[in-house]
């Protein structure tokens, strides 16, 4: 299963495939950004093992400079790789996938500063819970409790992850 309507929580078992389509979406985004990206991983709870994740494939993708990525927008965009604007977040700039006819999204592309903030926290936030399975479990059952009191409501979903999350990154 791939693919979720948008500001929907539906949680899934963890799939082998997630991995192999990150793989095949990972090779598609070096071919297009190229040297521009520095590196380019499968983050999200998608990449974390075991655990139920929404079925959208999350990848990070570090670049040197953002005025590499404006350059690249409409060669992205022709690939399926849609640009959204997300005017209060400068730290990133952000691409989805999916059918938007169907109004139902199948990948989130972040684009970042390689070793700036964001870039160390998807990084670190995966690699923890893929270290630590009592952690990992701790953010499963937050997960679940979530999508049962944030069924159509994402925005709520994600952000009651937060404290959860910095304390995560913190730690």
């Amino acid at each position: 299963m791939i693919g979720l309507k948008r500001n929907t929580v539906k949680l899934y078992p963890h799939s082998n495939e997630w991995g192999n389509l990150a793989e095949a979406t990972i090779k598609d985004l070096k071919d297009i950004f190229s040297d521009k990206a520095v590196d380019v991983q499968h983050v999200g709870s998608t990449s974390i093992k075991e655990i139920k994740a929404k079925p959208i494939i999350d990848i990070a993708v570090g670049v040197k400079s953002f005025e590499d990525v404006e350059k690249l927008i409409e060669t992205l965009e022709d690939k399926g790789f849609i640009h959204v604007k997300k005017n209060d977040d400068e730290s990133q700039r952000f691409f989805s996938c999916g059918d938007f006819d169907a109004n139902t999204r199948t990948h989130h592309i972040h684009v970042v500063i390689f070793e700036d903030k964001e870039w160390c926290d998807y990084i670190k936030f995966r690699d923890t819970l893929n270290n630590d399975v009592s952690k990992r479990r701790a953010y499963e059952e937050l997960k679940l409790n979530l999508e049962k009191k944030y069924p159509n409501n994402r925005c709520e979903y994600t952000e009651a992850k937060a404290d959860f999350i910095s304390g995560i990154l913190n730690g």
